[in-house]
């Protein structure tokens, strides 16, 4: 749009979370999917195989994804990139600290993007051998005869079926009575159903109080706090991550942040200072990489000025997101139990895969579509799918939640056959 930009950046061009959590831990999980695919092919009039993992070969594939995602044309665009870390000096000037030494830059209008890492509370001191963070588990170093997972949110569960997906012997440690607490209770069964089938053992209602090295060094012990004690050969922490807000000179700027560490915006995603900005992790948002990918977006049309035409503020209440376990879990918009809560009439239709003839066909039948509409005018409010390529089917209902569509609009498309998408249009039937 004409500006002259730079960029700060102290690691990786395109995202830590993005290149040090998704892409990887996605990747691996793809490999696994694989392997749990061949164990299904006699369900497909095919001998069932083992596959072993070439943990080179998974570390090359790794590597070589994260590469090309990180090819990127801002410096022909004439970005100007520099190399280090960042820190205000004052509302319109920061320092930038690198291998070149330390450069100057004055700026009319700022964006931190600094994102966020793994939260270590202090009674756990991961040591990236046998105590992980999710940043520490790939590439794998090799994969663990056992493991223990403290954390049931999203990146923990993913990392369990990770895991048992590649033959480990997994425990979760689960500190609600279900997994994945505040998703639709419908969902979190499904997936409490296949960890079991697997041999995933869940430690219900426990909170981890304790992470250490057995006295042989050759093991973990997980204390939790109603006395139960967990051994394996390793444990994951997922338990959320924290904002990278302190220490880069935010006091200089008037910019306020949060009692944790975070940094308010407004839609346009202004800070309390008119012309510095946040996006991403470190705005308290939905941390997800399409959410801070399009809240860029949005910062760029208000810097330029082109907010006033055409411009529609981000619902981050209509973000679709997903869990990439097996099965994968996918929603958007209102939530069941989030409308019951506030006494919202909603209708609920509900429809499994098991009724799909591609269904059938993949020889994968688990879970189903949950579409929520307003009973009264029909419009899509919110949907949760349960399945095989849950991520991908919940575009539909993101679209039409986002365009205001209705039941009838979806049930009236003339969608492919077969398909498991025929499920959706059923459900709005």
């Amino acid at each position: 749009m004409g500006a002259e930009v730079t960029v700060v950046e102290r690691d990786v061009i395109g995202g830590a979370a993005h290149l040090w959590d998704c892409i990887p831990s996605k990747t691996m999980i793809a490999t696994g999917g694989a392997i749990s695919f061949s164990n299904r092919l006699d369900g497909m009039g095919l001998e069932s195989q083992s596959s072993e993992v070439d943990v080179s070969g998974l570390t090359n594939r790794i590597e070589s994804i994260k590469d090309k995602m990180r090819d990127n044309n801002t410096e022909s665009q004439g970005v100007r990139i520099l190399r280090g870390a960042g820190r205000f000096t004052g509302p319109n000037s920061l320092e930038v600290v690198g291998v070149d030494g330390t450069q100057t830059v004055e700026f009319d209008a700022a964006l931190i993007s600094t994102g966020s890492r793994p939260r270590v509370p202090e009674w756990c001191f991961p040591d990236g051998d046998r105590i992980l963070t999710t940043r520490d588990c790939y590439p794998p170093k090799t994969f663990p005869e056992s493991v223990t997972v403290v954390g049931s949110g999203v990146t923990g569960v993913e990392f369990v079926h990770m895991f048992s997906s590649f033959g480990a012997k997994v425990t979760l440690v689960v500190s609600r009575q279900q997994v994945l607490p505040g998703k639709d209770p419908e969902v979190a069964a499904v997936l409490e159903h296949e960890f079991m089938n697997r041999g995933v053992k869940l430690v219900m209602g426990a909170r981890a109080e304790a992470i250490e090295r057995s006295e042989a060094g050759d093991s973990v012990i997980v204390r939790c706090d109603d006395g139960r004690v967990i051994e394996s050969s390793h444990a994951v922490l997922a338990i959320g991550s924290v904002p990278n807000t302190a220490d880069i000179g935010l006091e200089t700027t008037g910019v306020e942040v949060n009692k944790w560490g975070y940094v308010d915006i407004n839609h346009h995603c202004v800070t309390n200072v008119d012309h510095i900005y946040a996006a991403g992790d470190i705005s308290g948002k939905l941390p997800l990489s399409s959410v801070a990918s399009i809240q860029g977006r949005k910062v760029a049309e208000h810097v330029m000025g082109l907010h006033t035409r055409n411009h529609r503020h981000l619902d981050y209440d209509k973000a679709a997101s997903a869990i990439f376990t097996e099965p994968e879990i996918a929603d958007v918009g209102l939530a069941e139990a989030e409308a019951f809560a506030s006494g919202r009439k909603i209708r609920v239709t509900k429809v499994p895969f098991s009724s799909t003839a591609k269904a059938m066909i993949n020889s994968d039948t688990r879970g189903f579509v949950k579409i929520i509409s307003d009973p009264n005018t029909g419009e899509i409010l919110g949907g949760s799918i349960v399945g095989r390529h849950a991520a991908e089917l919940i575009s539909v209902i993101a679209v039409a939640v986002t365009a205001g569509l209705t039941v009838t609009d979806l049930a009236e498309s003339i969608l492919v056959h077969p398909a498991l998408s025929e499920a959706l249009a059923e459900a709005a039937e």
